[in-house]
Order: structure tokens, then sequence, then C-alpha cells
């Protein structure tokens, strides 16, 4: 984990040669990884007198994952805390106060106390919308529940976003329900046409799970029902799609799947006959072709 001092050499190189300001937003959100979380922080440094000031009822983690202030096995000093790496701090965020605060190195300031304020501030976005529409390209992810933004993000490009929920962690797109690139981050020629494809895996469920369903059975590889429902026959003919691909065979539907499926080919197939096998046997034939059928003599 870095701190703050490695952080800070970061933007002060990427700045020193020239970077495009999404491509610093993008690094800095990397650099971050496995900060802490600490509710109403906006990215000072975490210190015990600083969650002490942010201390409250409602988040008593606050203090019960600082050593120095919690009740029980308390320490006299942060030495020894995963958030004091090498003897050196690290910044404290809650949600928006890590997007603000990423979008503050390059510049940019988003008004609003909260997400649900920053994603209605017009002003803060050169454009925004629901997340299908959003174009792979850094920017604002947000969360919308019961008419409000519960929560924010920051889209670093490819469906990967970087949030600090529980810390800063790099998390996928399910979930998020609308994008807002900041004014000021790309100019309007800047921001890509294509969209961001969702990555899919079982349980996954929807539209987006439907395309897939479809352009599996138009490529031969039958799974089942379009449904929209993202279960076992659809991982298997996934597996069997990136098996003849040369790709990686885990049934997740990511980018490289998803560029395969979009290119519109595939390659010849044929059925082949194993009489006599083992269940042992036909097991192993599995792992080579999971679409694989067997009949008991």
């Amino acid at each position: 984990m870095n701190n703050i001092e490695q952080v800070d050499l970061i933007r002060d190189r990427l700045i020193a040669e020239g970077a495009r300001k999404p491509e610093i937003v993008r690094q800095l959100a990397l650099g971050c990884l496995g900060w802490p979380y600490v509710f109403g922080a906006w990215g000072e440094e975490c210190t015990p007198s600083g969650r002490r000031r942010r201390a409250s009822d409602a988040h008593p983690t606050i203090v019960s994952k600082c050593q120095v202030l919690r009740e029980t096995n308390r320490k006299s000093t942060c030495d020894g805390c995963q958030w004091f790496p090498g003897g050196y701090r690290v910044r404290m965020f809650d949600c928006r106060g890590f997007t603000h605060w990423l979008l503050e190195q390059v510049g940019i300031t988003i008004s609003g106390q909260g997400a649900t304020s920053q994603y209605n501030t017009a002003g803060n976005w050169s454009r925004r919308g629901e997340i299908r529409e959003m174009p792979d390209c850094v920017c604002c992810v947000f969360r919308r529940k019961n008419g409000k933004m519960e929560h924010t993000g920051m889209h670093v490009g490819g469906g990967v976003v970087i949030d600090c929920s529980t810390g800063v962690s790099s998390v996928g797109m399910s979930g998020w329900t609308h994008y807002a690139i900041p004014n000021g981050l790309y100019s309007e020629e800047e921001i890509p046409v294509e969209t961001v494809r969702p990555i899919l895996r079982k349980g996954s469920t929807g539209e987006d799970v439907r395309k897939l369903q479809a352009r599996l059975n138009e490529l031969g590889y039958d799974c089942g029902a379009v449904d929209g429902k993202f279960g076992d026959n659809t991982r298997r003919a996934v597996i069997a799609f990136q098996g003849a691909h040369g790709l990686k065979t885990d049934g997740v539907v990511g980018s490289q799947t998803w560029a395969a499926l979009d290119a519109g080919t595939d390659v010849e197939r044929y059925r082949v006959v194993c009489e006599g096998v083992t269940l042992a046997q036909y097991h192993k034939i599995l792992e080579i072709c999971p679409l694989a059928e067997a009949e008991k003599e």
C-alpha cells in the first residue's frame, strides 16, 4: 500500500510529464488502493485526532478500527497499524470525499456535500446519464436507490471502478446505475464513442445477459432460453465459446470475450463419440469440452 508521499509523487510526476487529466485521475485512484474509509472524510491524513473529530455513534468503526482510540487492546501510537505503512501516513475518505479529492488533484471541483447533490448539480458535469449509456472513459459513477444516490465511485476505464466503501478498493460495474463526466476532464471531442460492456458471470441478470444468451445461441453455443438469467447452461456455453476462441475458460464475460462475441466469427466444430469411458474419465473430458454429454451404458 502506498503512503501519502508516494501518491503525491505519482501526481507530481504525471503533471511534470504533461499527462492528460483522465490519466492522472486514473493512476491516483489506483495509487490509493487500501486507504481507509471514514465517514465524512474528504482526503485529510488518517490520524487518531482526525478520526476523533469525525467520530459519531452512527459510525462506530471510525473509533473501533483505530488502535489508538478503540476500547480494547488499545495502543499508544500508530506503529504497526495497517494505515501507517513504514511510519508514513495515508489519507482517509468516504465515497463522495474520494471522488471529490481525486478531481481536485487535476484542478476540478465538483459541488455538493453528498452523492445525490453532486449528481444533481448540472454544472458539475459535461455529460451524465444511465450507466448503460456510459462511454468507456474516466468518470464518476453513482448508485441510485429509492430516488437518491447512495454511493459513488470513479470509473477508471474498461469496466473497472475504484470506490471507497469499506476502504479504497477495485470493483466491477455491478450495481452502478448512473454516470457523470466532470466538466474540464475531457473536451467533448475527446470522450470515447464506445460504451462500457458489463462484466457478466453466473448470477448476473438483465438485458445484457439476454443479449449474451441470444448471441451465444446465434453462434451455435446453446445456452437454452433467452431469459436474462446467467445460470449453469449459460456458463457452460460461455466456457465452450471461450475454449474454442483461445480465451481463458473461466465462464466470466469480460472485455476479451465480448470482443470475440462481437467479431461474429466462429471456428469449425465436430461431434466426437467416446465409447466405454468411466465416470471419472467423463469428468476429465468435461474439463476440455464443457458441453460434453454422456449416456450411461
